[in-house]
């Protein structure tokens, strides 16, 4: 069992940063491949960003390549998403995901566990 918490979120100017933190409740959670997605209103839940057990390998949706950054630190038992340069098309509820398999390209429906969502929400 896995229990994730994030936070971070919150209200922010179209061109600022946040870094959304999950923290994770597991003694094994250095073992899973963790995962950020979103979900904006009315929309699907998409895959935003996923990095290896170890930290060591990172996999990102194109729409957010080179301005968000995912980081894992197995010794805080944390995963980070450092977003930059955000725009008012990322706002949405930002969830923290925990999964098993040895893949980066994650999908929601395969996700072992997720947390509950922090909110981003950009203003133009």
């Amino acid at each position: 069992q896995v229990q994730l918490v994030e936070s971070g979120g919150g209200l922010v100017q179209a061109g600022g940063s946040l870094r959304l933190s999950c923290a994770g409740f597991a003694r094994t959670f250095s073992s899973y491949v963790m995962g950020w997605f979103r979900q904006a209103p009315g929309k699907e839940r998409e895959f935003v960003a996923a990095v290896s057990p170890s930290g060591g390998s990172t996999y990102y949706a194109d729409s957010v390549k080179g301005r968000f950054t995912i980081s894992k630190d197995n010794a805080k038992n944390t995963v980070y998403l450092q977003i930059n340069t955000l725009k008012p098309e990322d706002t949405a509820l930002y969830y923290c995901a925990a999964d098993r398999a040895p893949i980066l390209r994650l999908t929601a429906t395969d996700i072992d566990y997720w947390g509950l969502g922090t909110q981003v929400t950009v203003s133009s």
